[in-house]
């Protein structure tokens, strides 16, 4: 059965604080589960009903601890609304071991980002597009946070996160070689423009958009056009739609 000390432990897997202290995140649902189970991410402890473990026996290999348990102690652990039959707890993967290549990959920045959904979103997004790679400022969401785990509908096991100061990256960027693009509401029509199979794409704030500290690397301006036939327009794109649109038109002229 479940210990309180593990039900303690995943519950604590909450908060940021927790995740940083014991390099430990939570993964819960049995298709994210499952997603854990199949990637190169360390499990450190799988919890499961007999019915869940019994449908997984090559994949327990390796774990350090498995627990088999029932529905009702999984319910008392689990931190979304309707638990299924399985958590997991994941070690961190260690970014230090993220390699940067702008002059051959095209990556995706994130400025700021603050809703867990929209970052899970954008994670799914990038893996759509073939964007192995998404550059975070430090204060953009955690991407561990388990609202952005579950957004991410298992992309997180396929797209590597690193926070870094933005500045001090694109201080260090020849941007003849390699464009950093933003999107403004004042940019210029991207359907229009010339784009680069290389490059990166920043994001901003859902709410202000692209920093001051930041918008000043930006060597294109970048806008989505509305083609609302009235004055009655939406203000704004959400950033995970914009980012989906800006992603798509990359790849739609550079597939490869």
């Amino acid at each position: 059965m479940l210990s309180k000390s593990k039900i303690k432990l995943i519950q604590s897997l909450n908060r940021k604080k927790e995740r940083d202290e014991t390099g430990l995140f939570l993964v819960e649902g049995n298709k994210m589960v499952e997603e854990a189970l199949r990637s190169d991410f360390k499990v450190v402890t799988l919890i499961g009903t007999s019915a869940f473990l019994g449908s997984h026996p090559s994949e327990l290999t390796g774990i350090m601890e498995v627990v088999e348990t029932n529905k009702e102690f999984i319910n008392k652990a689990s931190l979304l609304q309707n638990p299924q039959d399985s958590i997991a707890i994941v070690e961190k993967p260690d970014s230090s071991e993220i390699n940067l290549n702008f002059d051959s990959k095209l990556y995706l920045s994130l400025d700021f980002i603050q809703d867990p959904g929209n970052l899970g979103t954008i994670i799914r997004i990038a893996d759509w597009f073939g964007i192995d790679t998404i550059i975070c400022s430090e204060n953009t969401v955690d991407v561990y946070n388990p609202k952005v785990v579950q957004a991410t509908m298992g992309a997180i096991f396929r797209v590597k996160c690193l926070y870094i100061n933005l500045e001090q990256v694109f201080t260090t960027i020849d941007t003849k070689k390699i464009p950093i693009y933003g999107t403004f509401m004042n940019g210029e029509n991207i359907y229009n423009e010339s784009l680069t199979k290389n490059g990166i794409i920043v994001m901003g704030n859902e709410g202000n958009g692209i920093s001051d500290s930041i918008s000043g690397f930006i060597t294109k301006r970048l806008a989505i056009p509305t083609f609302s036939p009235n004055n009655e327009k939406s203000e704004s794109l959400n950033v995970a739609i914009a980012t989906s649109i800006c992603c798509s038109e990359f790849r739609r002229r550079y597939p490869n």
